[in-house]
């Protein structure tokens, strides 16, 4: 049975809001957190295994295809045994893959390392925002979409410093890899002794009605994919990440090119549109609730976060002017992060909601193994100019597919109108 509805304005039901919210986003950011658990540590792996970047590279290239299949598979195995006991497991295989690294012994132990972290983070995006869509009051739903973007951005951004800091204070990268190991763990303890906020299947706001419920069992499992809202949503995502594959990973040696400005300095933006993107991310929850046509606000932030991408291309700006205006494109990111989760939420039908969103957040995996090849050719041939233009065109074309998207749903909701007028 599912759990009566609770009074939203009652303190009750602002705790439960809170705990899930606070759950989840503790649970997103560790998943965030093991993007980064070999990346800080290259240093030590080359001297230890003669290792060449590329090689390394390749790792994570691992993670990002085991987590990018094992996405989209992941939301079927939500919608039928429910989204608590795959976090449980996600946790799990986070703190295998770090134990693997810790014990690893060649290049063969790390590659089983970064698949199991690939294959913990496949589960995160459709068990959060199921838990999310079915245990959250709707007037809250906004933030807690919030929430769980900013947490992902702290996870990524804490992880460099934890695993290389412990690695210096203790000379010994097995050890960061053993914290590494010990903190998933913690956050699984954390989610069991909390698992009543967590159970999905007792939603006090996922109660469908009972013709939506209908319908949704009589569907084939793979009737969704037919949608194509959900290949737009996907392709959403797949173009915002190319984005932020190339602002992640290429953008700091573009600025020391471009600019002549020490890596000390361009290394800063990564982080500043990091921060910028938590902050944005932040505010976005406060806005997705006053906003009826969500692919408008996301136009309108992926838009302002293109132009300056590609002001900073030019090179015509002072160096350091470059550096903050690329930072500030993590704002406009962030900002239509929770619009994106709203407006996947709208076009996800019933009783498929693990299913889509493991299917369309599979395109972030995409995304991050597909753009990083494109953008670093570019920067080889010398284009510095282009890692800006490109990270913006992407941005343009995932303003194209959001508004598609938000198309679809108003004429499916306008349709959906007339006939509950007909009957």
């Amino acid at each position: 049975m599912r759990s009566a509805p609770t009074d939203i304005a009652s303190p009750a039901a602002l705790r439960q809001d809170v705990r899930t919210i606070g759950l989840i986003g503790l649970a997103h950011g560790s998943s965030h957190f093991f993007h980064m658990l070999l990346p800080p540590l290259f240093p030590w792996l080359i001297r230890e295994f003669g290792l060449s970047y590329s090689e390394l590279g390749l790792l994570v290239s691992v993670f990002f295809v085991v987590s990018g299949v094992g996405q989209a598979l992941a939301g079927f195995v939500v919608d039928r045994v429910g989204a608590r006991p795959m976090l449980f497991g996600a946790l799990s295989c986070l703190a295998a893959s770090a134990l693997v690294a810790a014990a690893a012994q060649g290049y063969a132990s790390l590659w089983l390392a970064a698949a199991l972290a690939g294959l913990g983070n496949a589960s995160f995006h459709p068990v959060d925002l199921t838990i999310l869509n079915k245990r959250v009051s709707a007037p809250r739903l906004g933030h807690g979409f919030s929430v769980h973007g900013i947490s992902g951005y702290l996870g990524s951004a804490i992880a460099p410093v934890f695993m290389a800091g412990i690695a210096l204070a203790t000379g010994s990268w097995r050890s960061a890899c053993l914290c590494g190991a010990l903190w998933a763990l913690i956050v699984l303890a954390i989610m069991v002794c909390n698992r009543a906020a967590l159970d999905d299947r007792l939603g006090a706001w996922s109660q469908p009605a009972p013709d939506a419920a209908g319908s949704a069992r009589a569907e084939h499992p793979m009737a969704f994919l037919k949608l194509p809202s959900v290949w737009l949503c996907f392709s959403f995502f797949f173009w915002s990440t190319c984005a932020m594959s190339a602002v992640q990973s290429f953008v700091s040696p573009a600025l020391h090119a471009m600019y002549g400005l020490p890596f000390t300095v361009t290394a800063m933006v990564v982080t500043g549109y990091m921060l910028c993107g938590a902050a944005g991310t932040l505010a976005g929850g406060f806005l997705v609730g006053r906003v009826q046509r969500l692919e408008s606000c996301i136009a309108a932030c992926l838009l302002g976060s293109a132009a300056l991408l590609a002001l900073a291309g030019l090179g015509w700006l002072p160096g350091l002017a470059a550096v903050v205006l690329v930072s500030m494109a993590g704002l406009g990111t962030g900002l239509a992060g929770p619009s994106r989760d709203m407006l996947i939420r709208r076009a996800a039908p019933p009783g498929a909601t693990g299913r889509v969103y493991g299917a369309v957040y599979s395109g972030l995996d995409l995304g991050f193994c597909l753009a990083a090849p494109v953008f670093g050719a570019l920067l080889d041939r010398g284009l510095s100019a282009g890692i800006f233009h490109g990270a913006a065109l992407v941005l343009v074309l995932g303003v194209v597919s959001a508004a598609l998207v938000g198309a679809g749903v108003t004429t499916a909701a306008g349709h959906a109108a007339r006939a509950a007028v007909r009957g």
